[in-house]
């Protein structure tokens, strides 16, 4: 076993989570490395001191855990029946064909986590340490400041003090009217979050009542263009109505129609696209109507078409 193994398995191995193979193996090692027992004795250390932490459980604190927890799975909440009312909760839930084939080990893993998250809050700097630094837990703010952190390296100093380098990430609540600046810019950087469809969404369903700003018409335009979740492209339609007759919006538009490869969306273009009245988008739908394979969107252009009194075929 490498110095790097060792380093990623100490964490289990202090709980007790490794298997017995890797157990002696960790210990082989640690016994002829002089870093890797330094790192050793420096972890366990940390872990006893966290053991040995005095907590007081506000009562009622599992309860309200239990029902956030089930909440946010999505299930109903757990009748208050004690511990042995998740054990059955879970049984019946198997038995009725539970949608989350999770084993029970890891949901017992997951409540846990979460209980002790609600229990000892983020940490927070506290009162300088004669060795330089702070440490402190405190609940003090847990609502407005969410927190968390990542660990980069552990060195012992001389002094006996412990030098950490993490890097950390802090929540920040803002408040403010959609005519405001600083709104409006956030709002405009949450839709180019690629990794968070639902954030987009909200922010797109936001930034269609300002869209007689022209940056966030055109952040509108690029949303449904490119956008790769088609809720959102469907979010930038409806702000784009009111400006369907700017030739840059109809151009757009025009290319969604004969490009987006959801019917959906396709629908949507039309009945906004036919919403203001251009003898251009004959030719345009007529071209959408042979390449059309949706028959439900071949349907919505022939009525498009009939409703412009033109044929659905070029002569």
């Amino acid at each position: 076993m490498k110095c790097e193994d060792v380093s990623r398995a100490l964490p289990l191995y202090l709980y007790g989570e490794v298997s017995p193979a890797t157990e002696e193996a960790v210990e082989d090692h640690v016994a002829g490395c002089a870093a890797c027992q330094r790192e050793f004795k420096l972890r366990k250390a940390v872990h006893s001191a966290l053991d040995a932490r005095e907590l007081t459980v506000p009562a009622g604190l599992l309860q309200e855990c239990r029902g956030d927890l089930s909440r946010r799975i999505g299930r109903e909440p757990v009748h208050d029946r004690g511990w042995l009312g998740i054990g059955g909760w879970l049984r019946e839930s198997m038995h009725d064909g539970l949608r989350l084939r999770v084993p029970l080990s890891a949901m017992a893993l997951i409540a846990m986590g979460y209980f002790a998250a609600r229990l000892t809050g983020p940490l927070t700097p506290g009162p300088a340490t004669p060795g330089g630094g702070s440490f402190a837990t405190t609940n003090a703010g847990l609502e407005s400041a969410a927190f968390s952190s990542s660990v980069r390296a552990i060195e012992p100093q001389a002094s006996g003090t412990v030098h950490i380098s993490l890097d950390e990430i802090h929540r920040r609540d803002i408040t403010g009217r959609l005519d405001d600046d600083k709104i409006q810019r956030l709002l405009l950087d949450a839709i180019r979050q690629e990794n968070s469809p639902g954030v987009r969404v909200e922010s797109v369903g936001m930034l269609k009542e300002c869209v007689q700003s022209s940056p966030v018409r055109a952040a509108l335009l690029d949303a449904v263009a490119h956008d790769s979740n088609a809720g959102v492209r469907l979010k930038a339609l409806e702000g784009l109505k009111t400006f369907v007759g700017d030739p840059d919006v109809r151009r757009t538009l025009s290319q969604v129609l004969l490009h987006d490869d959801n019917p959906r969306v396709r629908i949507a273009t039309i009945d906004v696209l036919t919403s203001h009245c251009d003898d251009a988008m004959v030719g345009i739908l007529q071209d959408v109507f042979q390449k059309e394979d949706n028959q439900h969107v071949r349907t919505r252009v022939q009525n498009a078409l009939r409703e412009m009194h033109a044929t659905i075929g070029t002569f």
